[in-house]
């Protein structure tokens, strides 16, 4: 079984406030639901009052992240499923729930982890 990564921008919530009780409403119910198939891993959001911090190899850092790079921010969920077909149903679920679209990923193994 692989581990999949569902996740969104912030940017991708565009549901109006009014709504936004029955999307965590939603949203939760489909954890629930994943947690009771035994397919869910983790998820959450990332913090984004908490500003990131670069950390280089010498230990030393600084405040942001890579100038380069688009923020890392919204929220996201890791299942464990046999296949690509489930992970798209289940990420297709959270869609729903969250009124936004959710992108899919597959972690590569690492048998050292």
């Amino acid at each position: 079984m692989a581990k999949y990564l569902i996740s969104f921008p912030s940017a991708a919530m565009v549901a109006p406030a009014s709504e936004m009780e029955a999307v965590s409403r939603d949203s939760h119910t489909v954890i629930e639901e994943a947690k009771a198939a035994g397919v869910y891993v983790f998820g959450g959001g990332i913090n984004e009052s908490v500003p990131p911090v670069l950390v280089s190899a010498d230990g030393t850092f600084s405040d942001g992240g890579y100038s380069w790079a688009p923020p890392l921010n919204g929220g996201f969920a890791v299942f464990e499923l046999p296949s690509r077909q489930e992970a798209i149903a289940w990420a297709a679920r959270l869609a729903k729930a969250c009124r936004c679209q959710q992108e899919l990923r597959v972690f590569g193994f690492d048998p050292a982890s």
